[in-house]
């Protein structure tokens, strides 16, 4: 759930307009017809998330990963047809839409000389030499980003590697520092301070608010993970005392709800091994005591979402 947050978060600061809520409910195909198109853009971006993250346990952090992640990322969404999973091999700018060259307001390195950035980086990824990794990571994402290397998801990959390399070196265990929602609620900063290294040579700046990004998304993070863990322990005694016999089920169907918080009865089946009436006598208890909710509003291909964890993750858009 903290990767799909993420991920929300991180394709926001692009412009996408899908939501938390989206994403889970086009994992379970319950979308409605009107759905955000970008939707898909949000999956892909978990999926590559995941994807470098079981890809780091055999190879290392590399401009091949990068390219590989990069592919995954962009697959079969906007942008897919601008060299996916390849390093650009003309010029790009940043600016309004529609700008020329002549009026970007910042033309990244051409490709020659990205080239030679893109290894001064690779390099940079396993110099020993002694420097705090959060200093480090700042430097990469922000040099990334400088470089520029992709036709398009130059911010979502540059954002992507902050968590590969703090699991990389080992500082986390699991993804669960999202940047992303401090980078999307300081937004004008963010650009402001990026833009500023290569204007002015400001990297203090930079530095000072990455770093205090880092502090208060783990200060959030940590309050979010206390307040997840007495939320299942308190669902956890309701439905203890008020299931019965039940109980043992119900508490399978709770602890699936932690990564899969929306349901149909046909997946509560497949989760518990009840038959389909008790999977749905099931669920209707869960209703009753509060903690799903039937969001279709049909009678038939319902869907339940799992609230009061939902609303402990739930973006801020």
């Amino acid at each position: 759930m903290y990767v799909r947050r993420e991920a929300v978060l991180s394709s926001q600061i692009e412009g996408t307009q899908a939501s938390l809520i989206d994403v889970l409910e086009f994992e379970e195909k319950a979308l409605e017809p009107d759905h955000p198109r970008d939707v898909e853009e949000v999956v892909n971006y978990v999926n590559a998330m995941n994807f470098g993250i079981e890809r780091l346990k055999n190879l290392p952090l590399s401009l091949r990963l990068i390219c590989e992640i990069h592919d995954k990322l962009l697959a079969g969404v906007r942008g897919s047809e601008r060299n996916r999973g390849e390093f650009r091999r003309t010029q790009n700018w940043i600016g309004p839409p529609g700008c020329t060259l002549a009026e970007a307001q910042f033309v990244p390195p051409p490709p020659h000389e990205m080239e030679e950035s893109l290894g001064n980086l690779e390099r940079f990824f396993y110099d020993q030499t002694p420097m705090p990794m959060l200093i480090k990571v700042g430097l990469v994402h922000a040099q990334f980003e400088t470089i520029h290397p992709f036709l398009d998801g130059n911010g979502r990959m540059g954002r992507l590697l902050i968590t590969f390399l703090l699991c990389e070196k080992g500082i986390l265990q699991r993804p669960l520092l999202y940047l992303s929602y401090f980078f999307k609620r300081h937004r004008a900063e963010y650009y402001d301070r990026l833009q500023a290294t290569r204007d002015k040579g400001d990297w203090e700046g930079w530095l000072k608010f990455f770093l205090r990004g880092v502090y208060e998304v783990a200060q959030e993070a940590t309050d979010t993970a206390r307040k997840i863990v007495n939320l299942r322990e308190e669902h956890r005694q309701l439905i203890t005392e008020r299931l019965g016999r039940g109980a043992p089920k119900a508490h399978a169907l709770l602890e699936s709800l932690y990564f899969r918080p929306i349901v149909s009865v046909a997946l509560v089946t497949k989760i518990t091994g009840l038959t389909y009436p008790n999977a749905n006598s099931l669920v209707k208890q869960f209703t009753q005591i509060g903690l799903l909710h039937e969001i279709t509003g049909q009678k038939k291909y319902r869907r339940f979402s799992y609230d009061p964890y939902l609303e402990l993750l739930r973006d801020d858009s």
